[in-house]
């Protein structure tokens, strides 16, 4: 156990810290988000003798990366990345009705103290540029997509710009792909784990990249149940006594790229691939709607590219022949 927790509420351009002391007092100091304010950080650490220290961040965006890579580094630190729907139902819990960054930061100090969460490790740099990447080329083809949409119905006054910034993003979105590629052709690791997943029939080019973006290191996950979780695919019950019958649904408390990510290739491998075709078959025939055969096929999907990585075996078609 740790004697000392810190809560950091991380924005754009500054950390709101609260430093909890063993008797429980709070400590505030606000710091920059960025190497000379992570410096300050540690001054302040030192100055209230503070070793030992549990420190807790939610997973917001990607502001908080650069904070908990320093700090994970540090001798003496130990970091944990948690969900934000955790901290707002540890808030809840506690009647807390006022919501600012000061408040926020105690909050993620005290939940440190008692929750004690799992400590985060800072994935492979090769993994963390990957996922740069990819998280890249999904904003520029989104991007891409919304520019096409405005070049139908815009005026000759703006069309040309339009059409000057679709042949950039053309451009670009070639040279992030081909980036890719290199970065996974580079990597011994990554490029062992992207040919086992090319064993799996209906996973493309793209969904393996994010795959081991987001996937790289399974170790991270004790079983495929969580892997699913992180990607808010895990299923949520609502029922009550005898008159509360809810339908199940996803989760979605989690990566909500990944469920995109996750859409297209279900598609595919329910209707293109021998293996996909007898699940939808089964699913069918048990009276599941075509909807809920789709997410259980994005699950399914990351079931099985999790228990390839984790196992270090390619994909076995005898196992999917049920």
């Amino acid at each position: 156990m740790h004697a000392y927790h810190l809560g950091i509420d991380v924005a754009k351009a500054k950390l709101d810290c609260a430093l909890r002391l063993p008797e429980g007092k709070i400590l505030h100091k606000i710091a920059e988000n960025k190497p000379a304010g992570f410096a300050q950080l540690l001054v302040f650490l030192e100055k209230h003798h503070a070793q030992g220290v549990h420190v807790c961040m939610e997973a917001t965006g990607i502001y908080w990366e650069a904070v908990a890579e320093f700090l994970s580094a540090k001798s003496g630190f130990t970091v944990s990345v948690i969900n934000p729907a955790q901290i707002k139902a540890f808030a809840a819990s506690h009647l807390t009705r006022t919501k600012t960054d000061k408040v926020d930061a105690g909050l993620i100090a005290a939940f440190c103290a008692e929750r004690n969460p799992e400590p985060w490790q800072a994935p492979p740099e090769a993994e963390r540029a990957l996922r740069a990447l990819v998280l890249r080329l999904d904003n520029l083809q989104t991007m891409r997509t919304q520019e096409s949409n405005r070049l139908e119905v815009a005026r000759p006054a703006v069309s040309a710009g339009i059409a000057s910034h679709l042949e950039w993003l053309d451009g670009e979105i070639k040279r992030l792909i081909k980036e890719i590629h290199q970065q996974l052709d580079n990597d011994d690791d990554l490029n062992a784990k992207q040919k086992l997943l090319d064993s799996i029939p209906g996973l493309g080019e793209r969904t393996i990249a994010i795959l081991l973006a987001f996937y790289g290191q399974p170790e991270r996950f004790a079983n495929a149940r969580q892997a699913a979780a992180f990607a808010g695919l895990d299923p949520r019950q609502h029922e009550s006594g005898s008159s509360v019958r809810g339908k199940p649904r996803i989760s979605k408390v989690g990566h909500a790229f990944l469920r995109k990510a996750f859409y297209m290739p279900a598609m595919v491998t329910l209707y293109r691939t021998e293996w996909g075709q007898r699940f939808r078959r089964r699913l069918a025939s048990a009276g599941k709607a075509p909807k809920l055969i789709i997410v259980a096929m994005m699950r399914k999907l990351l079931h099985v590219a999790f228990g390839v990585l984790k196992s270090g075996k390619p994909f076995d078609p005898a196992l999917h022949a049920a």
